[in-house]
């Protein structure tokens, strides 16, 4: 499922922003960018995001500002010195000012470098207390996409369970089509005298009977039920739903290839539609 959250705060001197965004995926997939400094603690946070993202692919973004001066940031003396003398050596052969090399010096690689910064645990719980905001913002945008799949959901099964019970009338005018249709079939190919009426009937029973969907529907009905069933024990239900989907896709299959009629078919038709659009949104279900 997908889901974004974000949060930002002043730590010290520095404004840190946590981004925390994942994408349908079957399984966990997660990425975490951060500082170098909290690189220890990567493995405590990746274990702690794993139980709350639980599946997609999934990225934590840590990133800072400063605003002011940073004490963690020093220049580095030694590198400085060397620029200055070879520059000064340089200077004295070609005959150049000299009052600028530091200005010079100032401007080559490496003249500043990070400190080796320790975090100390007051500064990660406030990172930590971030993070958790972001999640917190990232679990409600996906609580209110999952709301309108819910919404969705319903409607669609509704849909179907509203198609299947309009099967009725047009099954039984079915029979009674069937029925004629073979008696003329017979009655054109055998003189009427003829005909066993007994064995007429037993033989219009059989062939209905291969044509009867009675099972078929009642498993689908059951299964319709149940999708709504699982949909509200709370969440990590998706794999159920999804399974549930291919049940109600195989009744419904076998209704139409039982059919052997084109109003039937067409709502058949009319069903599969709205389960292509289940399956689809129940890959972006926990």
């Amino acid at each position: 499922m997908t889901g974004y959250g974000k949060a930002s705060a002043v730590i010290g001197n520095r404004r840190y922003t946590v981004e925390l965004r994942s994408l349908n995926g079957k399984q966990l997939d997660l990425g975490i960018r951060m500082p170098s400094a909290f690189r220890e603690k990567e493995m405590e946070l990746r274990k702690w995001l794993g139980q709350e993202v639980v599946r997609g692919k999934a990225d934590l973004m840590i990133q800072y500002e400063t605003e002011g001066p940073d004490a963690r940031h020093e220049l580095n003396v030694v590198l400085i010195g060397h620029y200055l003398d070879q520059l000064g050596e340089l200077a004295h052969h070609r005959g150049l000012r000299t009052d600028t090399l530091l200005d010079a010096a100032l401007r080559l690689p490496d003249v500043a470098r990070s400190a080796q910064e320790e975090v100390t645990p007051e500064e990660w719980a406030q990172v930590h207390a971030l993070i958790a905001d972001a999640v917190a913002q990232f679990q409600a945008h996906r609580a209110q996409e999952g709301a309108v799949l819910e919404s969705d959901f319903r409607h669609r099964i509704d849909l179907i369970a509203s198609t299947e019970a309009g099967l009725d009338a047009l099954l039984a005018a079915r029979l009674d089509r069937v029925r004629a249709r073979i008696l003329q079939h017979v009655t054109e190919n055998i003189e009427r005298g003829r005909i066993d009426e007994n064995r007429f009937e037993q033989e219009v029973l059989f062939y209905l009977e291969k044509m009867d969907v009675t099972e078929e529907r009642v498993r689908l009905r059951a299964h319709l039920a149940y999708f709504i069933e699982i949909m509200e024990q709370g969440e990590e239900q998706g794999k159920k739903l999804g399974f549930i989907a291919q049940e109600i896709g195989r009744e419904v299959n076998t209704l139409g290839s039982k059919a052997n009629d084109a109003e039937i078919q067409r709502l058949v038709v009319g069903m599969k539609d709205e389960l292509e659009k289940i399956k689809e949104q129940v890959l972006n279900v926990m």
